[in-house]
């Protein structure tokens, strides 16, 4: 792995799960307990993901049991997580420091806390922080806002395509992981 190249970024946003840390959720079990709820519910399952999971018992009006289903594997997952090496370079970085996730905000800050990382990051930005999750970019620009800089400034630092669809709509540059 590289080190992110930085230099003229005024801001760094960093995802989480993937990227600093590897939370233990076990998504298949999280995804199962999802399609019994909606089916429950009424609702046919079988071909959605997780996030598709949510958005469909949001649609259902039990979105708010489905993401406390989530959260709480999340912060289960976030209290047993593993620091990844890229969280090193988080701590070393000497520009303001932020964390964007479609993970639930209190599992990212215990995340935060669990690797020593939370006095070095100045703006927090889980689910539940702002109504829309990523690939919207609100969840990003509520993070930079936060930071006080602008958005054209900022590195947006993740592991998957939303991650890189997130910068773009928001306007932040972009680096893989």
């Amino acid at each position: 792995m590289t080190e992110t190249d930085a230099s003229d970024a005024t801001a760094v946003v960093y995802d989480l799960d993937g990227t600093l840390v590897r939370l233990a959720v076990d998504w298949e079990d999280v995804e199962r307990r999802l399609v019994d709820l909606l089916e429950r519910e009424g609702v046919d399952a079988d071909p959605l993901s997780a996030w598709d999971l949510l958005s469909a018992a949001e649609d259902a009006g039990i979105g708010d049991e489905a993401d406390e289903l989530i959260a709480s594997a999340e912060r289960d997952g976030a209290a047993a997580s593993e620091r990844l090496p890229l969280a090193d370079e988080l701590v070393e970085r000497e520009v303001p420091v932020g964390v964007c996730s479609l993970n639930h905000e209190e599992a990212v800050r215990i995340a935060l806390d669990r690797h020593d990382l939370s006095a070095h990051v100045e703006s927090v930005v889980g689910r539940g922080t702002v109504p829309e999750r990523k690939p919207h970019p609100r969840a990003l620009l509520a993070a930079v806002e936060e930071l006080g800089v602008d958005p054209k400034d900022v590195l947006f630092v993740g592991d998957s395509k939303s991650d890189e669809e997130t910068a773009e709509r928001a306007g932040t540059r972009f680096e893989w992981v």
